[in-house]
């Protein structure tokens, strides 16, 4: 499996610290009144847990996917070590293997620079599209009971 782009998707997919957090966050957004109240209306745990828990749990979710988006998107060593075709190399080992070229050419340190800067479009992106869920996440929490 190795030279693949799975090779380097799927150890990065799941994550411990993603898994920690969704629960620690399960265990606080979602109250059992909430899933009585459910049962109690006959819906059964898939319904219960599409239509209410993973509602709740947006905030949390979209946290862990930016968090996993990012550690994917950054990742260094894991590319270098199972990839040998540079064709499949990600962006910042791509950037890493035209830096240290740059004693050889040097007109390759504005690519490198352009690189980088176009390497963040993707991440800052995403942050942009996706902070709303953030935001609903910390307005929630700020009423009082």
């Amino acid at each position: 499996m190795t030279n693949t782009v799975w090779s380097v998707l799927l150890p990065s997919t799941i994550s411990p610290f993603g898994v920690y957090l969704a629960r620690v966050y399960a265990a606080v957004s979602v109250p059992d009144e909430l899933l009585e109240a459910g049962r109690i209306d006959g819906a059964g745990d898939v319904r219960m847990f599409y239509t209410v828990s993973l509602r709740l749990m947006a905030p949390a979710l979209i946290t862990i996917f930016l968090f996993q988006f990012v550690a994917i998107w950054n990742n260094f060593l894991l590319p270098l070590v199972m990839l040998t075709s540079d064709r499949l190399y990600p962006v910042a080992l791509g950037l890493y293997t035209l830096n240290t070229q740059i004693t050889r050419d040097p007109d390759l340190k504005a690519i490198v620079v352009t690189g980088s800067l176009l390497s963040i479009i993707p991440l800052i992106l995403a942050f942009l599209a996706l902070q709303r869920f953030w935001r609903t996440g910390l307005a929630a929490g700020a009423v009082k009971d």
